[in-house]
């Protein structure tokens, strides 16, 4: 509707309108009448909607939130060598679809995704009868464009107008652009930023909204871009890097995306992936996300000596985490040992490269199947700079050649990836970002991260180090990222003895995984506090990061499914310790953690039953029985030989029948292998095997309640072949039926010795391995060198193949235990008796804490049975 105009206006609102009915506003005015184009997202009475104005030839986009405008009308447009699109426009019609699509990532906020939009196309005409297209789309949670320039052969791009405008009032968290998007970001208002050039993404606050600005779907064809802002105003406009370009029609260049709406809504959106092209990598099974140790930051020489890399990795191996990454300084003189070293252990190895060492075709086909040949599992590329055209161009090829290799990547030195990850899933991470490798840790500083760099993208921050001096965070808080980050690989940058120094810290980074189901923002703002809750499989796992003074911090648990859950949390306790606590919670409940000043924490929440007291694998070691047949599942004469088949036997309680649950549904044998389906088959009948650990889905298996064990990567259950109940019944998979033969009881035949009167459990410190070492009393937190596993020759064994030693084989009073390689003297056994004395068979002796000690240090000796409390051990 519109008042009376001149004839020519008439006529062309009368065009206008039959080209587009519907969403269509067209202003009284004179003959270029300014008309509005409105998009809605997909749901009944979506939120967010989109609008494109045409306005004098000039063509406009803006976003609105429950009808509220969040980023106001800017212009819009391209300009190419032949024609400027950004002007003198002419629409011709208008087409409309609904889309949904589902897709599944490796990394990011959820493996599973689902995503609705609608898309509308504009065609316009300009001067000459060029053609453009503006393509819009609206989710209920963000809004996003593109262009499209129609016809055949080449284009130069000059520039795009393409901008967004906000209140120059709006709160503003930017990061200066960098050749490596290594900037620190910082808070202003849209207004007061300097004139400049901030690197994507970048977040302003509009009232009750927030707007994370961004763009997606970069490659070869196209350039990547930074945002330009006028000084003194709220407008920032795109300019792409290195332009003009050369880019090949039809063109569709990148989107320029905005997640709309509260901060929890822009913090878990996804819209930068769901508008990434689809994955190019149809078989995904070989990508692995994991924790890896990475000794370049505190040990540098390491580089360069295969000795001390072999500690790494057997450090990687003790605390289960999935790789090393060998920085800057390896040889290749010596690489395929130590790969082969860390295959034995189950341990994956990443290396590090130059980008200028795979930069031509040539150059690649030189290192990387040689790379692939010892069995290195991906590569992390470094020196890579901005996104230019050239640059993208190398990504494409770079990319497309580990994919056929299956060698996953991280990229170092390099821009925030944008969409990347989806279509090309074995990207890993990348850098991008002030991290720990500037040895400078700030609280504020990293809680900005979640709600911008890391919003948008895996980012390796390397987390976690409590060796650097220049900080003002607290342990917890350091501890705090590695859960607050996301990453597919967790690249832990502190020393082994860092860590080890911090059993409290290794309970929780010994179950991280690093491969969501779910993400949730539980709490926080910019620059001020952040708090994460994320999910794999049934577990939860919880953590926070402040920069403010110290506070309480509280979030009801109503996330959590039904039942009863135990909630295992790692915070700041006494000045530079840690604190582990437990708490049995239900959905009903609500988390409360006290943090210090610039604190944190970070926590695993996981189904209780009865008696647990950690959800970590130090206390999950047992039998499997099975139901019908009441014997356990074996490993045949304690083979260690990969394609081993299991099969059902005579409980023994020996090393051979006890199975470790890790947190990454591993069930472990003798610490480096795992229950696996041959061959990662899924038919009906495949054989079930021990296989070197490789946290493919052939070895992850889901213990049920109803005693079910599921394989992950087939969906089904192990299986008793033909329901056999004699020894030597083979194990294989079958559809799960709910028959006996497919049922089992997890019975514990390891776990912790806690001290009655200290509460404190034998602990080995700093997972030490070596012969001697002597075991001392300290705080329960659930690691691996807290749990004893009791064998049927009454042994106590530690890493599987250390026990329990009285020195020398002495039996005086007063004599040391201590830690030693299992040998079958009477020296290494022990009696657990029901009234908590453990006697050592052959002095008569009981296990005695030092003078009645209950502190943490506290030695243990032999000493004449009494029936004191330093006597007296629990066995859970």
């Amino acid at each position: 509707m519109h008042r009376e105009t001149p004839r020519r206006a008439l006529l062309l609102g009368c065009a206008l309108a039959l080209a587009l009915p519907t969403g269509a506003v067209i202003a009284a005015g004179p003959a270029a009448a300014a008309v509005t184009w409105t998009v809605t997202g997909p749901s009944a009475g979506s939120p967010t909607s989109a609008q494109v104005t045409l306005d004098n030839g000039v063509p406009s986009f803006a976003v609105l939130r429950g009808g509220t405008t969040v980023l106001s009308p800017s212009p819009i447009g391209i300009e190419t060598a032949a024609t400027d699109l950004t002007k003198s426009l002419v629409f011709t019609q208008r087409a409309d679809q609904t889309v949904t699509e589902t897709y599944a990532m490796t990394t990011g906020k959820k493996r599973s995704r689902q995503t609705a939009y609608t898309q509308t196309t504009l065609s316009f005409t300009g001067t000459g009868g060029a053609r453009l297209d503006i393509v819009v789309r609206v989710s209920d949670t963000g809004a996003a464009y593109r262009y499209v320039l129609p016809g055949s052969g080449t284009v130069t791009v000059r520039r795009e107008a393409s901008s967004w405008t906000v209140p120059t009032t709006a709160p503003a968290w930017l990061v200066p652009t960098q050749s490596e998007d290594q900037g620190v970001w910082f808070e202003t208002t849209a207004g007061s930023a300097p004139a400049a050039d901030f690197a994507a993404p970048s977040l302003f606050e509009v009232g009750a909204n927030f707007a994370l600005v961004a763009e997606t779907d970069l490659d070869g064809r196209y350039a990547a871009s930074n945002l330009t802002h006028r000084a003194g105003t709220g407008t920032y406009t795109t300019s792409i890097i290195g332009a003009p370009i050369t880019a090949t029609l039809p063109l569709a260049t990148p989107w320029r995306t905005a997640a709309v709406g509260d901060l929890k809504t822009v913090t878990e959106s996804t819209i930068v992936d769901d508008l990434a092209p689809a994955s190019k990598v149809a078989d995904t099974s070989w990508v692995r996300p994991a924790t890896a140790a990475w000794s370049w930051l505190t040990d540098h020489a390491a580089q360069s000596d295969p000795v001390r890399q072999k500690q790494y990795i057997d450090f990687a191996q003790r605390n289960g985490w999935g790789y090393v990454l060998i920085d800057e300084g390896w040889q290749s003189s010596w690489m395929p040992d130590v790969v082969a070293y860390a295959r034995d252990r189950g341990v994956g190895v990443i290396l590090w490269f130059n980008s200028a060492n795979l930069q031509t075709a040539q150059q690649r086909e030189s290192w990387l199947p040689q790379i692939k040949g010892w069995g290195v599992a991906g590569v992390k590329v470094d020196f890579i700079y901005q996104d230019t055209q050239p640059v993208l161009k190398w990504y494409d090829a770079i990319l497309a050649r580990t994919a056929e290799l299956k060698l996953m990547v991280n990229f170092h030195g390099a821009a925030t990836p944008r969409g990347l990850q989806r279509t090309w899933p074995h990207v890993m991470t990348a850098e991008a970002v002030y991290g720990t490798e500037q040895w400078r840790n700030r609280a504020a500083f990293n809680t900005m991260l979640p709600f911008t760099r890391n919003a948008i993208s895996s980012m390796d921050f390397t987390p976690v180090t409590f060796v650097v001096s220049d900080r003002d965070t607290s342990d917890g808080h350091e501890l705090g990222t590695s859960v607050v980050f996301e990453s597919g690989w967790q690249h832990y940058a502190d020393s082994t003895a860092s860590y080890e120094a911090r059993p409290e810290a290794l309970t929780i980074l010994n179950q991280l995984p690093t491969a969501w189901d779910e993400t949730r923002l539980l709490g926080g703002r910019p620059g001020r506090e952040a708090y994460v809750a994320r999910r794999n499989g049934g577990r939860w796992y919880v953590g926070g990061i402040s920069a403010l003074a110290a506070k309480t911090f509280s979030s009801p648990l109503s996330f959590l499914g039904g039942g009863q859950w135990l909630a295992e949390t790692v915070r700041d306790g006494a000045p530079g310790r840690l604190l582990r606590e437990t708490r049995v919670v239900t959905s009903a409940d609500t988390l409360s953690i006290a943090m210090p000043d610039r604190g944190g924490f970070a926590g695993v929440v996981c189904p209780y039953t009865a008696g647990m007291t950690t959800c970590g694998p130090g206390y999950s070691t047992g039998t499997l029985k099975g139901q019908e047949s009441g014997i356990c599942v074996d490993v045949p004469d304690n083979s260690q030989v990969n394609g081993t088949a299991v099969k059902l036997w005579d409980c023994n309680g020996g090393p051979n029948q006890a199975w470790t649950a890790t947190a990454g549904k591993q069930l472990k044998v003798y610490n480096t292998k795992c229950l696996d389906v041959a061959g990662g088959g899924t038919a009906d009948g495949t054989a079930v095997q021990i296989y070197d650990c490789n946290g493919t889905g052939a070895q992850q298996w889901t213990v049920n309640a109803d005693g079910t064990v599921v394989n992950t990567g087939s969906g089904k259950c192990l299986d008793a072949n033909n329901h056999g109940v004699a020894n030597g019944t083979t194990l294989l998979i079958w559809p799960c039926n709910g028959q006996p033969n497919q049922k089992w009881a997890r019975a514990s035949i390891g776990g912790i010795l806690k001290g009655q009167p200290s509460a404190r459990c034998v602990d080995l410190p700093n997972s030490a391995q070596a012969n001697g070492t002597r075991p001392a009393l300290w705080d329960c937190n659930g690691g691996t060198n807290q749990a004893w596993l009791s064998t049927n020759t009454n042994q106590l064994r530690a890493f599987y193949t250390k026990c329990l030693d009285v020195a020398g084989g002495g039996t005086a009073e007063g004599t040391a235990v201590q830690l030693f390689d299992c040998n079958t003297t009477d020296g290494q056994r022990w009696r657990v008796r029901s009234d908590g004395t453990v006697v050592g068979v052959g002095s008569g002796r009981c296990l005695t804490t030092v003078g009645n000690g209950t502190a943490n240090g506290t030695l243990l000796v032999i000493s004449t049975c009494t029936g004191a409390a330093n006597q007296k051990w629990n066995r859970t």
